[in-house]
């Protein structure tokens, strides 16, 4: 059975507001592409194809992107008194399976997994946000959460000072805070997997999944942590973005694996 992937892309991006005035953060570029794309290649390198994007904010700019996604790929033919056009490359692109599911614009991390889970149904899935990158091997940590038998995985990474986060006893994880104001260590750095049942513990577009539901995991010995010590870089700001393309521009981006 195929694991998808859920991607959520409905944030507004308030710290990076010269990036995000027009658009979603996850469309914003690094090498001419967006952000959600390099998440998506990073997946189907390893044969995650189908992913459901759970839009909010300017969500029409994502399903644009998508619609056009293949014309962008190859050279067109087009004939401008009817209208008609042929493709010259037809192959051209992804063999992706994308789902733009419409979540909300007030919708909060919890509700948007709720809503994405109900769309695929009751099979296991992964999960990340639409604004971060990594130099991960996702089928270790798919291995890993099914040898460990718990209801949710989440990747453990180190990031600067400025992030916190999660207490663990080996790869126990014993509570989970979600970004505090204080302390360095571990934090969730997205790139999750959960069972069906996660979708139990979330009450409705209201709730944020960083708190009662990881919280409960955390507290029941249902949540585990793959720890990652390689790269990790969200883009919370425009610094993080300028680092990422930086990397891209100087062919030394770690996340890229294809």
């Amino acid at each position: 059975m195929s694991v998808p992937v859920v991607i959520l892309a409905g944030g507004l991006g308030t710290r990076m507001r010269e990036e995000t005035e027009f658009k979603p953060k996850p469309m914003v570029e690094v090498g001419a592409h967006p952000i959600l794309w390099h998440i998506m290649k990073s997946y189907s390198t390893y044969g995650f194809d189908e992913f459901v994007v759970c839009l909010g904010y300017r969500g029409d700019v994502i399903k644009d992107y998508f619609l056009n996604y293949r014309a962008r790929q190859g050279g067109l033919s087009i004939d401008l008194a009817t209208g008609n056009f042929d493709m010259h490359d037809p192959t051209a692109g992804e063999t992706w399976k994308v789902h733009l599911l419409e979540t909300g614009f007030d919708t909060m991390t919890g509700g948007r997994i709720k809503r994405a889970a109900e769309f695929l149904g009751r099979r296991r899935f992964m999960a990340t946000y639409g604004d971060g990158v990594a130099s991960l091997n996702i089928p270790d940590l798919l291995t890993y959460h099914e040898q460990h038998g718990r209801t949710a995985t989440i990747t453990a990474v180190r990031p600067p000072a400025r992030f916190g986060g999660l207490a663990m006893v080996e790869d126990r994880v014993t509570s989970f805070a979600e970004k505090p104001q204080v302390g360095e260590g571990w934090i969730n750095g997205g790139f999750m997997v959960f069972e069906p049942g996660i979708v139990d513990l979330i009450d409705g577009d209201v709730t944020t999944l960083e708190r009662e539901p990881m919280e409960t995991l955390a507290a029941t010995d249902q949540l585990r942590a793959y720890r990652h010590d390689g790269f990790w870089q969200c883009t919370d700001t425009v610094r993080d973005l300028t680092k990422l393309r930086e990397l891209w521009d100087n062919k030394s981006a770690p996340w890229k694996n294809w």
